[in-house]
């Protein structure tokens, strides 16, 4: 794999080591591999690895196999993928609702294994959803960038906004929801508030509009915890409609859906900002009052 990155204006004042440690976190072994067999170059020079880096330098990494060894996994269907942002490095995609995010055994076929035969490459999942939520969700193209986009998502930077229509008209025009999610004591699919033994969870929430009986609010994530949204707001009373395990309103589906990403690109410094369309959320609103 051979990557060149020009440095950007706004990049922060680093040296060659400091960018490799520090910025792109790739791991000792792999610069000890970069460094003995000079395979970092700027502007198409080997220089010290003390030497600064400047705005607009061409910034070039080779990598071998030994320093990140294929993953292979089977491939799905490519035309089931559809791209809201793509480059190099990373790909965001709009998931369907009743699609997983990732298989749970080696063989089964997600949306990984989807996304991956699109690319015709092994790709990796920097964040999930559930499986009965649609919207925007991220992948990075190659292992070099995914501890940076990892970063990013525990730095909270990755800012995740949903559309929920939920039950009862919600009183409030905005809400911080602080409640902490554990584990369900008898049902492994569930997770339930637990102010002793739950981890910290908080979700922003916001009411956009109030129908007859429901609500629709805007919900952003400053944690990701597993059904994180759906726990919150059952938890207070306005269960998700449709939702299998916490809600008692059926519908056609999960009336969650992740309608816009944005993020801060880890190599141009560009505002990266997408939004997407769910034909059967905005039907299912349509439909309840």
């Amino acid at each position: 794999m051979k990557y060149t990155i020009t440095i950007p204006d706004q990049f922060p004042a680093m040296t060659v080591k400091e960018v490799l440690e520090d910025y792109f976190l790739i791991p000792r072994k792999i610069r000890h591999f970069l460094r003995t067999k000079k395979h970092v170059r700027v502007n198409g020079q080997v220089i010290n690895w003390q030497s600064p880096i400047q705005a607009g330098n061409q910034l070039e990494l080779i990598f071998d196999e030994e320093d990140y060894p294929e993953k292979t996994i089977p491939w799905g269907r490519s035309d089931l993928v559809n791209v809201l942002y793509e480059d190099e490095h990373l790909i965001v995609v709009n998931k369907p609702e009743g699609l997983k995010t990732h298989g749970n055994e080696p063989t089964e076929i997600a949306l990984l294994n989807h996304v991956s035969a699109y690319v015709q490459q092994t790709c990796y999942v920097v964040h999930r959803l559930d499986k009965e939520t649609s919207g925007a969700i991220l992948f990075a193209k190659n292992p070099f960038i995914l501890p940076i986009l990892n970063r990013l998502l525990e730095n909270k930077v990755i800012f995740r906004e949903y559309l929920a229509l939920c039950q009862g008209l919600v009183p409030e025009k905005t809400r911080t929801i602080t409640d902490k999610i554990g584990r369900h004591r008898h049902d492994r699919r569930k997770r339930v508030v637990d102010p002793r033994k739950g981890q910290v969870a908080i979700t922003q929430m916001t009411c956009l509009k109030g129908l007859t009986r429901t609500s629709l609010v805007k919900c952003q994530l400053e944690t990701g915890r597993t059904h994180q949204i759906r726990v919150h707001l059952a938890h207070h009373g306005h269960a998700i409609i449709g939702d299998p395990l916490y809600g008692k309103i059926p519908a056609s589906r999960l009336m969650l859906h992740a309608h816009k990403l944005t993020f801060t690109h880890p190599f141009t410094l560009e505002t990266i900002s997408v939004k997407a369309e769910s034909p059967s959320f905005e039907k299912g609103v349509d439909n309840i009052k």
